[in-house]
């Protein structure tokens, strides 16, 4: 069942904002004097838990440093947790620019895969966020994609229907969870491909309305 209204549901990292700045794992690798490779398996093994607040960002780089058999202090964790969240904080302006403008012809919401303390880091440092109709973080939900609990939180939310909602995002396996709740869903590549895409979809479902 549809409410027969017009919600655009993006992913953040690799849609709106850019994925991990390049070399940034390699320098908080040599921050603690580890292995670039061995830090990377340690920093991705033990995000999960991190990103659907499971683990607090102390919990989480304790877990890190463990499994590189590396030394466990206040310092160290502090240091390593602000790197992390400097090396996700760059945006494309050209697609915060373009989700801005679809506010004039439907809803503009966001569910990301973050944790919680990179959440408050990014809504301070992009104001532009506050423009949105509403914005989902898995450190804030205490759920990740691809689990549908993040979706229904979404649809929920927004006291919306699943069939009202298509989903942006540049995994494919996330975009299939969405499709299974019953939302719409497009795996994003590039802005000059999504445009057309989401311009075909928006009169599609204004004229389902009529």
């Amino acid at each position: 069942m549809s409410t027969d209204r017009r919600i655009v549901l993006f992913d953040l990292f690799g849609v709106i904002a850019l994925h991990q700045r390049p070399g940034a794992l390699a320098e908080m690798a040599a921050r603690c004097a580890a292995p670039a490779d061995a830090f990377a398996e340690a920093y991705w093994d033990c995000r999960p838990p991190y990103d659907a607040a499971q683990w607090s960002a102390p919990e989480y780089w304790t877990a890190v440093l463990r499994w590189l058999s590396l030394p466990v202090d206040a310092d160290t964790i502090e240091e390593l947790r602000l790197a992390d969240i400097d090396s996700w904080s760059r945006v494309d302006h050209r697609m915060v620019a373009y989700v801005q403008s679809l506010r004039d012809v439907a809803e503009v919401a966001l569910l990301s895969n973050i944790p919680a303390d990179h959440a408050d880091a990014f809504l301070a440092a992009q104001p532009w966020l506050g423009n949105f109709d509403h914005v989902a973080f898995s450190g804030k939900i205490n759920a990740a994609k691809p689990d549908p609990a993040t979706f229904h939180h979404c649809v929920v939310s927004m006291r919306a229907a699943p069939a009202d909602f298509l989903f942006v995002d540049d995994r494919e396996e996330n975009v299939r969870a969405a499709r299974a709740t019953g939302m719409d869903g497009h795996v994003f590549t590039r802005l000059d491909e999504l445009a057309p895409a989401i311009a075909t979809w928006l009169p599609a479902r204004g004229n389902a309305a009529r």
